[in-house]
């Protein structure tokens, strides 16, 4: 069982660094982000947002649905 929750705790950890890169890379780069977009599809720029913080949140669901819970209940049944 150690190696499961080791592997469950450090793939929270590396998806949740990866979510923050994310949200950082949109945060600070939103207007290059759109304009390198913009090129390949015609979207609005509130469209674009809506759909980014969508994806977003779907991810960091996924990380606590697949990551965060099997390790907490893991942790709770040992």
């Amino acid at each position: 069982m150690d190696p499961l929750l080791d592997f469950l705790l450090w793939s929270a950890i590396i998806n949740l660094g990866l979510l923050m890169m994310s949200f950082l890379a949109f945060t600070l780069g939103r207007n290059f982000i759109y304009r390198v977009h913009g090129k390949w599809y015609d979207i609005k720029k509130e469209e674009f947002n809506t759909i980014i913080y969508s994806g977003m949140m779907f991810y960091k669901i996924c990380i606590l649905f697949f990551n965060v819970v099997p390790y907490i209940v893991l942790r709770i049944i040992m």
